[in-house]
């Protein structure tokens, strides 16, 4: 069956048909979710719009009109750009800019609420900054590395070859060290 036949027939009800369309266009919408960034969000947050995107294009597809693969990425990148813009809006501003009172594990944070608003600022000012003057890679990339996450990890995530991801880094810290020493 054509992605079309698989859209038409899960539109009637086919469950399995759904389920393919899901699980061929799954990396087409990490992929898609990969290329922005949500403030106060998480990279899962987009793919789960981008999931709703996918699932929206399912339910409305008109057979004729176009192909599947066109339509379902036209509505998978509409739904991670209305996140997007909605997530930077004024009215989510209180959702972005939270302050978490219990970490992981049920456990009173250490800091005060106080104290996680300035280190959240700190944090938000610091990536200002050093967005800048690096690549949308490198940044990336650099921002993941402070946040712990292997080369192995990062080169996965972002779907880059491992080559690749460490050679971001080593860019962007060598700009980083000019702009900041």
């Amino acid at each position: 069956m054509t992605d079309e036949e698989y859209a038409l027939a899960a539109q009637k009800g086919d469950k399995s048909a759904e389920e393919a369309l899901f699980n061929k266009y799954s990396s087409l919408v990490r992929a898609i979710a990969a290329r922005f960034f949500l403030c106060g969000g998480e990279s899962e947050d987009l793919e789960q719009e981008g999931m709703v995107g996918l699932y929206n294009a399912v339910n409305t597809f008109v057979g004729g009109s176009a192909n599947f693969s066109t339509y379902a990425y036209k509505c998978i990148r509409n739904a991670v750009i209305d996140a997007v813009k909605k997530a930077g809006g004024a009215k989510y501003s209180a959702l972005n800019n939270f302050v978490p009172i219990v970490e992981i594990g049920g456990e009173v944070s250490p800091f005060s609420p106080e104290d996680e608003l300035i280190r959240s600022e700190n944090r938000r000012e610091f990536l200002q900054k050093i967005s800048n003057g690096l690549s949308s890679l490198e940044f990336k990339a650099i921002v993941m590395r402070v946040d712990g996450m292997s080369v192995a990890e990062i080169s996965s995530a972002l779907r880059k070859s491992q080559k690749s991801v460490s050679n971001a880094l080593a860019r962007a810290k060598q700009k980083l060290t000019k702009s900041y020493l």
